[in-house]
C-alpha cells in the first residue's frame, strides 16, 4: 500500500512513537500512576507554552478553550474587542455573543495582520474594555499576527490579552508570559502532535483576578475547579488518558530538541514550500504568512478543490481547501507538528504531478529541486 500524506492544518500526522504509547493498555485516571504522566505533561506543555503560570488541560476541541476564555473572566454586558481576520478570529464574536458579552470588532481584510495601532486606537475609544482576542495563526487564511506588538499595547491597559494559539504553538514563535499574554489557548491536534480531544488554556495572575468577578455560568469549563483539581495533580472530571499519554510523549519530544528549534525546522519547511510554490509560477495567499500553514492561489482557470481532489485519490495527499470566500480560490498546507522533511517534498512532488495532470505549464520538477534545495 502506498504511503499516505496529511499535509492538512489539523489534525496533524501522529508519529508513530506517540501513536505506540496510546497503544499501550489504558490505565484508570485517579490513581498515582496517571497523576505522574498528567504532571508531566502538563509541566513539559508549559515550556512549550513559555509560561510559569496556571495551564489546564480540558477533554475538548480548542472551541471548548475559547468558550473558557471568556465565560471565566467576564459578566453579561461586559465589552470585548475582537480581531476577525478570519473564520477563528470570528468564533470568538460568536461565542461572545452567545454568552451575552458585547463585542467591538475590529475587521482585518483576509490575509492580511492587524494593525497594533489600530487596536491601540480601538482601545482608547472604548474605555472599560475587558479584553482584547485575537489569534496567533489565524488557520483559515494562514496568516500569522504579531502577537508580541500587540501584547506590548494591550499591557498597558486593564484589558485582558487572549490569544488562540491553536494552529501557531510550536510552528509560529510565540512567548505566553514574555508577551504578556493573559490566556492562551491550544488544542491537541496540530503542533503538539496527537488526535483531536485535548485543549488548554494557560491563566495569569491578571486573569485570575478578572475571574473572581466573573458572572458568566460556567460548570465543565469553569478554571476554578481545574485549579483545585491540579493542585492534587488532577482534573475535575474524566480525563482523555489514552490522549494525555500521548501528550506526555509528544511534549517530551519537543522538548528534548527545544522548542525553538522545533520552530526553526518548521520555518525552513515552510520556506521550503512557499519557494518551491512560487517557482512554479503560484501566489502566495497571506501577506504575512505564518510558519503553521501556507496558503496557495490556484492557477487562473483550476479550481482549488480539482487540485486537492487530485492529490487526495491519484496521490495520497491530503491538502485543505480554502474556507467560505476562499473556496475553490485557494489550498492550504501545513507545516506544522509531524509533518517533516520527507512530507514537504512529497507533497510538492504530488502537486507538480497533479497540477501538469490539470493543464498547468511550468518547467517540470523546479518545484521539487526548489524545496530540496532549502531542506538539504
Amino acid at each position: 500500500m502506498a504511503k499516505k500524506y496529511l499535509m492538512t492544518p489539523g489534525p496533524t500526522p501522529v508519529p508513530e512513537d506517540i501513536r505506540n504509547e496510546m497503544a499501550k493498555p489504558i490505565i484508570h485516571h485517579r490513581t498515582k500512576e496517571y497523576q505522574a504522566i498528567f504532571k508531566d505533561a502538563t509541566e513539559g506543555l508549559k515550556k512549550i507554552f513559555k509560561t510559569s503560570g496556571d495551564l489546564f488541560t480540558f477533554t475538548s476541541s480548542g472551541t471548548g478553550a475559547m468558550e473558557a476564555s471568556i465565560v471565566n473572566v467576564m459578566s453579561p454586558g461586559d465589552k470585548i474587542i475582537v480581531v476577525r481576520g478570519g473564520k477563528f478570529g470570528e468564533r470568538f464574536g460568536e461565542i461572545a455573543k452567545a454568552c451575552g458579552v458585547e463585542f467591538i470588532p475590529i475587521d482585518v481584510e483576509w490575509g492580511s495582520a492587524p494593525s497594533p495601532e489600530l487596536i491601540a486606537e480601538t482601545l482608547k475609544k472604548n474605555p472599560g474594555v475587558k479584553g482584547v482576542y485575537t489569534t496567533l495563526c489565524e488557520t483559515s487564511t494562514a496568516t500569522v499576527f504579531d502577537i508580541k506588538a500587540i501584547g506590548e499595547v494591550v499591557k498597558k491597559t486593564d484589558a485582558l490579552f487572549v490569544v488562540d494559539v491553536i494552529s501557531g504553538l510550536g510552528a509560529d514563535n510565540f512567548e505566553n508570559d514574555a508577551w504578556g499574554v493573559d490566556i492562551a489557548i491550544c488544542g491537541s491536534q496540530k503542533g503538539l502532535m496527537i488526535p483531536p480531544g485535548l485543549a488548554f488554556c494557560s491563566v495569569s495572575e491578571k486573569a485570575w483576578k478578572s475571574a473572581e468577578a466573573s458572572k458568566l455560568p460556567k460548570f465543565y469549563f469553569n478554571f476554578k475547579k481545574y485549579k483545585k483539581a491540579y493542585l492534587d495533580t488532577d482534573t475535575p472530571f474524566t480525563s482523555a488518558i489514552t490522549l494525555v499519554i500521548g501528550l506526555k510523549k509528544a511534549v517530551e519530544t519537543i522538548n528534548n530538541k527545544g522548542v525553538d528549534a522545533v520552530i526553526t525546522e518548521h520555518q525552513t519547511q515552510a520556506k521550503a514550500f512557499r519557494e518551491a510554490v512560487k517557482a512554479m509560477g503560484l501566489g502566495i495567499f497571506s501577506k504575512s504568512p505564518s510558519s503553521a500553514v501556507t496558503g496557495v492561489n490556484s492557477p487562473a482557470g483550476i479550481n482549488a478543490d480539482d487540485i486537492i481532489k487530485m492529490l487526495k485519490t491519484d496521490f495520497g495527499v491530503t491538502f485543505a481547501g480554502g474556507q467560505e470566500a476562499l473556496k475553490g480560490k485557494i489550498f492550504r498546507v501545513a507545516h506544522m507538528g509531524g509533518i517533516d522533511k520527507e512530507h514537504t517534498i512529497e507533497s510538492i512532488k504530488a502537486l507538480e504531478q497533479a497540477l501538469t495532470k490539470l493543464g498547468y505549464k511550468f518547467k517540470s520538477g523546479i518545484g521539487t529541486d526548489t524545496a530540496a534545495k532549502i531542506l538539504k
